[in-house]
């Protein structure tokens, strides 16, 4: 059985890969945005913004749990 490092360190690197999954998402969500945006689509746009706000917020939290458990 894994020692208590040894998990925080794989939790830590799988929440890593998530927040980077998390960046990619919110990049492709912003040239939707962007196109969506001069295409015409302001409230679609509105409610995409919205969408990256969250994913932005929740990063940063995630970024914070990444640390303690790096840190632990």
């Amino acid at each position: 059985m894994p020692n208590r490092s040894e998990s925080n360190v794989a939790t830590a690197d799988a929440l890593t890969l998530l927040l980077h999954n998390q960046h990619a998402l919110a990049a492709a969500i912003e040239e939707v945005t962007k196109w969506l945006s001069n295409n015409g689509a302001g409230v679609v746009a509105e409610n995409a913004v919205g969408a990256m706000e969250t994913i932005d917020r929740n990063a940063n939290a995630i970024t914070d749990a990444i640390m303690r458990l790096r840190q632990a």
